[in-house]
């Protein structure tokens, strides 16, 4: 069945906005994307669904569904019961998707679990696109150094969203094991983190021929690998090993920008973690707590410069605590918007950071989604305001009249009239 949504202006994710456009969707793809005046007269005949804007459900590029409460550090990561964990998680996708977020990539999660619920129809939630467990190597930001070390390093372990591996035979085993569990996509840590306690942001992690051995498995199962990376040594490992996208990116200077831009790689900056930590230091390790706030200086220039090298940015929050009412608690996705206008895009190219971009960070695995197009998922969201105006409005959840996900209803605002779930 055809559903025809009208709207006041259209923001198609990539392109120029349509004035007075309508789209027409069936069976979760969209059939008709464009000015209403071009409508076909069979499409004319459909009762509309009236907007203010309509644009792509919205992507966050980097989620964790962690399912942990109060303080973030690797030991709770490992030792957090799964089946809590999941039960946790569930509710903090249902949150995303009422913040207009139809598609999530986590980057160290239980996602490969939650994504099957998704599609079965167990669970009403975004698409879930996961890497499972984050890789890292002994010592690095996925050691959690207070545990047992020959329990943590067990390869066939079940549980955590972490994964140890050293050497080139166990980094291709872990990346097998993630592609085992379901990974749409293969996380690594090519430096040292701020949340780790024992390494350092600023140090390299894993020897080129690991980070080759890693890339390489990965593309044989047409799977890109996304590299979290602080400092410069991590960055320019990650760019000569082939990963796909560069998350955080902190030391991040021209050289870098320069070698994303030309290889066509992606940067996933990760803003909004930067800012709920500098208002929280109390969740940093004692020895961060007096240096975060340079490095949360130098993470804003970095995007600055990408933006101006040309770097394809992809909107990512790190977003992962299931505390309802903390600083990284789940639905606050669309802050990240407001910090991508301070480092200097338009709001335009901040949606587009939202939509059109999502999709590209898991490469040969993108689906057609992101753009109001032809033949794209029907994955749409309308608001009572032109966020072209202030894009920042998007964080405002009452601002959002209707979510749809793959041509369904799946939520509205209830000050509105109800409505068939398929309208």
């Amino acid at each position: 069945m055809r559903h025809r949504i009208d709207a006041d202006l259209i923001i198609p994710g990539s392109g120029t906005p349509t004035v007075n456009g309508t789209v027409v969707h069936a069976d979760g793809r969209i059939q008709f994307a464009g000015p209403t005046a071009q409508l076909s007269e069979d499409d004319r005949s459909l009762e509309p669904t009236r907007v203010t804007a309509l644009l792509p459900g919205l992507w966050d590029c980097h989620v964790h569904f962690a399912g942990i409460r109060g303080r973030v550090n690797t030991e709770e990561l490992m030792l957090t019961p799964e089946a809590l964990a999941v039960a946790r998680s569930v509710k903090d996708a249902e949150a995303a998707l009422r913040a207009g977020f139809t598609s999530l990539r986590d980057m160290g999660g239980h996602g490969c679990v939650l994504a099957e619920a998704v599609r079965e129809g167990t669970l009403v939630g975004p698409n879930i696109y996961s890497a499972n467990q984050v890789i890292g190597q002994t010592g690095g930001h996925t050691d959690a150094h207070r545990l047992p070390y020959r329990w943590v390093t067990d390869p066939c372990r079940s549980g955590g969203t972490l994964r140890i591996a050293d050497g080139v035979d166990e980094c291709v085993r872990a990346v097998r094991l993630q592609l085992r569990a379901g990974a749409e996509v293969i996380k690594i840590c090519t430096s040292g983190g701020v949340l780790s306690e024992v390494d350092n942001p600023h140090h390299q992690q894993y020897r080129s021929e690991e980070l080759h051995a890693i890339v390489t498995e990965a593309a044989r199962a047409d799977r890109v690998v996304a590299a979290h990376c602080h400092g410069r040594a991590g960055i320019l490992a990650a760019i000569e090993a082939g990963c796909h996208t560069i998350e955080h990116g902190t030391e991040l200077d021209e050289e870098c920008a320069g070698l994303l831009a030309e290889r066509g790689m992606m940067l996933v900056p990760t803003r909004t973690i930067y800012e709920a930590l500098r208002h929280n230091v109390a969740a940093l390790p004692p020895s961060w707590r007096d240096r975060f706030a340079l490095m949360a200086e130098r993470h804003l220039r970095a995007i600055q410069l990408a933006h101006r090298a040309g770097v394809s940015i992809a909107l990512g929050t790190d977003l992962g605590t299931s505390d309802r009412n903390g600083p990284l608690s789940w639905g606050k996705h669309a802050s990240e918007f407001a910090h991508l206008i301070t480092a200097g895009l338009s709001p335009l190219e901040a949606i587009e950071a939202a939509t059109a971009h999502g999709p590209d960070t898991l490469g040969p695995r993108a689906p057609r989604s992101g753009r109001l197009a032809v033949g794209y998922d029907a994955d749409l969201l309308a608001v009572d305001t032109d966020p072209l105006t202030d894009v920042t409005l998007l964080a405002d959840q009452d601002r959002i009249t209707h979510v749809w996900k793959s041509g369904e209803l799946v939520h509205r605002r209830s000050a509105d009239d109800a409505v068939d779930r398929t309208g």
